[in-house]
């Protein structure tokens, strides 16, 4: 008789596990997209889908092109923002259309939705519904909640197009303009720390949901 196979170890520096694993793996494949011909697509395409769905924000290609292609940073920058609101057209038109359909889906399985923050939402459109989805298009808060909740809660839909692109445009053009002061110290600082920026990311996310629930 054959004797049992011995279990293969993990490789070390695995990333398999966690949330951090989960995270890095998304992030590592965005970036990947940079050294590809289909990179300005692919950063189209991924801030039309961080704007209704996709979790890693499209700040990170940004980078890594406009680092590739300083000359051309503010037409990357211009590109994500168009794409992005596009995105956040969408995903009011998702909130309007198919919200009773779909809402259990994104509720499960998307980061940002629940059940708790669509009702602060709500409140926060009824106080001030542009500067709720200035504040969500700028900072770390899911953008896309805010524009599903858009179509959800019957938000004019002019109100979510000019507060999104000033608050995408601000964020995206500062990240254009970061990268031709600091350059590819950014992108060094994202790769060596990143568990510890994630951290702070989430802690930003917690902490712009008070701030919008406290001052919005």
């Amino acid at each position: 008789m054959d004797p049992t196979p011995t279990p293969t170890p993990p490789a070390a520096g695995s990333r398999s596990q966690g949330l951090f694993g989960i995270l890095r793996r998304l992030y590592d494949w965005t970036l990947s997209w940079a050294d590809s011909r289909w990179g300005l697509a692919a950063l189209g395409a991924l801030a039309f889908s961080e704007a209704v769905f996709f979790p890693i924000p499209p700040d990170p290609l940004l980078m890594a092109l406009a680092l590739g292609k300083p000359r051309y940073a503010m037409r990357f920058a211009a590109l994500c923002t168009a794409a992005s609101v596009v995105g956040g057209v969408c995903g009011y038109f998702v909130g309007l259309w198919l919200w009773q359909t779909v809402d259990q889906f994104f509720f499960a399985y998307v980061p940002g939705f629940t059940e708790a923050n669509f009702r602060y939402v709500q409140l926060k459109f009824e106080q001030n519904a542009f500067l709720a989805i200035f504040a969500a298009a700028f900072t770390p808060i899911p953008y896309k909640v805010f524009t599903i909740a858009s179509g959800v809660f019957q938000v004019g839909l002019g109100v979510l197009v000019s507060a999104s692109v000033l608050g995408r445009g601000l964020r995206f053009f500062l990240v254009a303009l970061l990268l031709n002061w600091q350059g590819p110290r950014a992108k060094e600082l994202i790769d060596r720390h990143f568990n510890t920026l994630t951290v702070v990311f989430f802690v930003l996310l917690v902490l712009g949901f008070w701030l919008v629930r406290r001052f919005f």
